[in-house]
């Protein structure tokens, strides 16, 4: 087994390991472990590049331990953005700035890929540094927004904060479609590892599934079949322009938590249609597409969605995230069957070491990188 930076690496080490630090293999990519970091948008780009902050950051995380790294939300369009300073991969030359830390990651063994996204009619809002600074949460042409080209699936408005989208004409969909296809080869061209479809937190692919955003009367509305096709058809284009070994993740709602809103049985149901795709894992996430959606915040509140999909398509993998702060409560929820990943987002914004601390906490010592390695408590 591989030893640095993250790996077990002890003889006095349990055998076997603690699930949670065990590798995982999938497609040609080896992963050390399976506490994973969740992607985060960071709101620090200009025009869609990445820049020095960003190889900070994901430096940091990489340097830790993590099994692996999800770049934040990047849109595949200048109008798939969520807000102006979101970083970007709809273009050439935004492939240098991400290549940056994706070399640095691999420089300490950890895999790194990246979620591609569009935010549909949640686009166009305001950063985070505007946050209680700007009047509305929405920006116009005067701010470098796009109101003009805000769609979604129909012309529903998440809330009266938001702009109020265009509904998708078909040729529109094969567009954005394809958007995701040179994206993914992009990606590929950095030197990811892996690639994510964000079709989750009521951004454009989940404003299609959903029945509470999609009410077309087409091929891409009305049945299940034809709300979960814009997905399922961009999970397939990008499968087939992705090398053999790549593998490709898809993030999904558990559900809107809404009553008559998309549910866990419909996840389920979805789930198998992207494992026949070819999607390699299913991250599950719950709510963002209604602004009625009620969430009980608590430790580990979102494993019961993934736990339901996990224990109805046992042959796909799995992931789960929310709340979970500890070793030892990830752990639980991987030897329990529930998931087989976990990703955890602002833990690691609190402490970048989450895996040492992790390790520490189920009484097993991984390797530290040689520059920290001193500080060993």
């Amino acid at each position: 087994m591989d030893v640095r930076y993250g790996v077990a690496a002890s003889d006095k080490n349990p055998n076997p390991l603690p699930l949670l630090l065990q590798p995982l293999k999938i497609r040609d990519v080896m992963f050390k472990n399976r506490l994973w970091v969740s992607p985060m948008c960071m709101y620090s780009s200009k025009d869609g590049f990445a820049n020095d902050f960003h190889l900070m950051h994901y430096g940091q995380l990489a340097i830790r331990g993590a099994g692996a790294v999800v770049v934040e939300a990047t849109g595949v369009l200048p109008e798939g953005r969520i807000t102006t300073d979101c970083l970007g991969i709809w273009k050439d030359e935004h492939v240098p700035g991400l290549k940056r830390f994706v070399d640095y990651a691999h420089n300490f063994n950890t895999a790194i890929g990246i979620q591609l996204a569009h935010a549909g009619r949640k686009g166009s809002t305001i950063p985070l540094r505007m946050y209680g600074k700007h009047p509305t949460l929405t920006v116009d042409e005067t701010e470098g927004g796009w109101p003009q080209d805000v769609y979604g699936p129909s012309a529903i408005a998440y809330d009266s904060k938001y702009w109020t989208p265009k509904e998708m004409t078909v040729r529109q969909i094969e567009y954005v479609q394809q958007a995701f296809v040179d994206a993914a080869d992009r990606a590929d061209k950095a030197g990811f590892d892996f690639v994510e479809l964000h079709g989750a937190n009521g951004y454009l692919l989940h404003q299609f599934y959903s029945p509470l955003s999609n009410q077309r009367t087409d091929k891409y509305g009305g049945s299940f079949e034809n709300r979960i096709r814009m997905l399922v058809e961009t999970t397939r284009k990008v499968r087939k322009a992705l090398p053999e070994g790549k593998p490709l993740f898809v993030r999904i709602a558990g559900s809107d938590c809404v009553e008559g809103g998309w549910s866990v049985e419909d996840a389920t149901k979805l789930t198998k249609a992207l494992r026949d795709e070819g999607a390699d894992f299913i991250d599950i996430m719950t709510a963002g597409n209604d602004p009625r959606q009620k969430v009980a915040y608590a430790p580990g509140y979102q494993v019961p969605y993934a736990a339901a999909v996990k224990a109805a398509v046992p042959d796909v993998l799995v992931g789960t995230v929310g709340c979970i702060d500890s070793g030892r409560q990830a752990n639980e929820i991987l030897e329990q069957g529930k998931a087989d990943i976990i990703s955890a987002g602002r833990k690691y914004l609190r402490d970048m070491s989450f895996v040492f601390e992790a390790a520490k906490d189920l009484g097993v010592f991984v390797k530290w990188n040689d520059q920290y390695e001193r500080s060993r408590a």
